[in-house]
């Protein structure tokens, strides 16, 4: 009787975890998955890939659903569909601003895009979303709470352009933060080093990029060679809100690196507070 009321229980124990197995490895892990919302679109960047690129890498590491907002517009405009409209992040537990519009300066419509951020939306911000929504000189430092400052004080840095395209090593200079903790430095393919105009008081560094810069002339002007240094991935409080950003990613191939995604998702995670054994895959 004992040994049949044995075969009985590991039976049911066999069968329980034979369904378990069937099972996606989100119910198992019992997690409600991050909704986030990418948004692409924009000049200068294969965004029609890149956006696939993103949303199949982040799903893959993290329990998160990435939604998409893209625009086939490859101006420096384009017509996003999320432009008047304060409630266009409702339902997502952050915001992933992939967009180039670097001549997008109504205050009124950046002020909108803003919004979700300003009431407690996380964000992520990659590559050219720091060049964009320029208001007014954005080559000499921004005073901040100015309408000049709107986008640079979510984002913490101000920058105003980039280098020539050329490998970038990238070091982690923060190598105590849960971001960076357990990556490693590593060097680009060619890439663009974004400057840093101003980092503003609540941003923090986690990595900074070097470049060595070859002599190149660009609309008629000489550039000589240099070394050029700044810092390339960082973090910013704004109001209630996280933030990450990093100016790397202008590649497809940079995009794809394993090591650029376990940094994007990380500072995602990062960013909703998420970023432990429960949400990592």
């Amino acid at each position: 009787m004992k040994n049949k009321s044995f075969l009985h229980t590991a039976t049911i124990s066999f069968m329980a975890a034979a369904i378990l197995s069937t099972l996606p490895l989100q119910a198992q892990n019992d997690v409600k998955p991050i909704r986030a919302l990418l948004v692409t679109g924009g000049c200068c960047h294969s965004y029609a890939t890149q956006k696939n690129i993103l949303k199949n890498g982040i799903e893959a590491r993290a329990y998160a659903i990435v939604d998409q907002l893209h625009s086939d517009d490859t101006t420096n405009n384009p017509p996003l569909a999320f432009y008047r409209n304060p409630n266009y992040a409702h339902g997502y537990d952050v915001v992933i601003h992939d967009e180039c519009a670097a001549k997008m300066d109504d205050v009124a419509v950046l002020k909108e895009i803003l919004a979700p951020h300003r009431n407690g939306t996380p964000g992520v911000n990659l590559h050219c979303a720091m060049h964009s929504y320029r208001v007014g000189d954005h080559r000499t430092p921004t005073k901040t709470g100015t309408n000049s400052s709107l986008w640079f004080d979510y984002l913490g840095i101000q920058s105003s352009g980039h280098g020539p395209k050329e490998p970038i090593a990238i070091s982690f200079t923060n190598t105590k933060h849960p971001v960076t903790k357990v990556l490693k430095n590593w060097a680009t393919g060619n890439e663009e080093l974004y400057n840093n105009i101003q980092i503003l008081p609540g941003a923090k560094a986690l990595a900074t990029g070097f470049q060595h810069q070859k002599e190149r002339i660009r609309q008629g002007k000489l550039f000589p060679a240099q070394d050029a240094e700044a810092v390339v991935a960082w973090t910013n409080n704004y109001y209630d809100s996280r933030v990450f950003s990093t100016t790397i990613g202008h590649y497809d191939e940079t995009v794809a690196d394993d090591r650029y995604l376990d940094l994007v998702t990380r500072g995602l995670l990062w960013s909703v507070k998420k970023l432990n054994d429960k949400y990592l895959k």
